[in-house]
């Protein structure tokens, strides 16, 4: 049991960005950057000219010692100046885990410094808690839920980014890649039957409907995919030649939207067989039983997609809020319609989940009879 929990551990944390570093092979004069892991050792000066509580302004004399890789036990000793920006700066103690910053030139390290705090760790607890609580809580279901999530990080990972990188399609991999992560999810956890099936026919139903409504509307208002800062940086990376960035926009909402629309989709699903099994009832009942279930969930699964977008969204709505720009203005900013096309298309593609996988569960129950 211990293997195989340590197997699905394994294939949760790593299938998509491996963490290790090759070993450093530097040759001739060739300057190479190298990132290492280190610990403040000690702090030799500091000066502190102000301090708000948040972030301090001043200047830090410190020593690190490299704890990993071909420099382990190297020691430097670093300077630090801060002016109170916390996206340009960092504030170290003693005893601060951080990541260093390394030019190597013929197997010697010729400069270095403070490149961020060491973070990885706590996301590896993180992610552990997560994977314990599933299996502690939901026993042999939390198992299989550990191991469908291993199977969708497995798909995005190997299959879609991949895909996207090589200038497929975005929106044909990313409905590719979520129906294969639903149908292998909910056969995981809900076996082979009608109501896994109805759940997987419903799901795909309201994705593709996400996708149409989003691309219908992406497209006649002008949305290029470009707004973000991150989409920016991915545009100026030599490396990447042949992206669709509208496309891209596009499978963002679809892949943001499976985990809600297949939420609403089982539990429809799962409710008409419960009630099939209770006692028999015409097709046309059934249906319609289904659909007063559907409604029930559809109000608290679009708030949490549309909070989800919001949450995401909280440090532009309040720059917003600072700069008041004209309504006409904020209303037809790329970002802030991308925001909205984004929630409206994914909660729109929820909610014609509903009657999709009622009427399929019901067709299926009835030829099951």
């Amino acid at each position: 049991m211990q293997r195989v929990l340590l197997f699905i551990l394994m294939g949760l944390l790593f299938p998509v960005i491996m963490l290790a570093q090759d070993d450093l092979k530097a040759t001739g004069e060739e300057i190479q950057a190298y990132y290492a892991r280190g610990q403040v050792i000690g702090i030799l000066q500091e000066e502190i000219k102000s301090n708000d509580g948040k972030f301090p302004v001043g200047r830090q004399k410190f020593t690190v010692r490299i704890t990993d890789g071909p420099y382990k036990g190297k020691e430097y000793t670093l300077e630090n100046n801060c002016s109170g920006n916390p996206v340009y700066g960092y504030w170290v103690s003693e005893g601060e885990k951080v990541i260093l910053a390394l030019q190597i030139q013929n197997g010697e390290v010729i400069n270095y410094g403070v490149d961020d705090y060491e973070r990885d760790e706590n996301v590896y607890y993180l992610i552990l808690l997560f994977v314990l609580l599933l299996i502690l809580v939901g026993r042999g279901q939390g198992l299989k839920a550990v191991i469908s999530l291993s199977v969708t990080v497995f798909i995005v990972g190997k299959f879609m980014l991949p895909g996207l990188y090589q200038g497929h399609d975005p929106v044909l991999l990313a409905l590719l890649a979520s129906m294969a992560i639903t149908a292998i999810a909910i056969l995981i956890i809900g076996g082979f039957s009608i109501k896994s099936l109805s759940a997987i026919l419903g799901t795909s139903g309201g994705l593709i409907a996400a996708a149409e409504i989003s691309m219908f509307f992406g497209k006649t208002a002008h949305l290029r995919g470009v707004s973000e800062e991150e989409v920016q940086i991915l545009m100026n990376t030599p490396q990447v030649l042949q992206i669709d960035f509208s496309g891209l926009l596009f499978a963002g909402i679809i892949i943001g939207a499976l985990g809600a629309i297949t939420d609403v989709s089982m539990s429809i699903a799962s409710s008409m067989g419960e009630i099939n099994r209770a006692g028999r009832m015409s097709t046309f009942n059934l249906i319609r039983s289904g659909m007063n279930v559907g409604k029930d969930i559809m109000g608290t699964m679009s708030n949490t997609l549309i909070l989800a977008y919001t949450g995401t969204s909280l440090p532009l709505l309040l720059y917003y809020m600072a700069v008041k720009p004209p309504f006409i203005k904020l209303m037809n900013t790329d970002y802030l319609v991308t925001e909205f096309v984004r929630a409206l298309a994914g909660s729109s593609g929820l909610i014609l989940a509903i009657p999709i996988t009622a009427v399929i569960s019901g067709l299926l129950l009835k030829i099951n009879r």
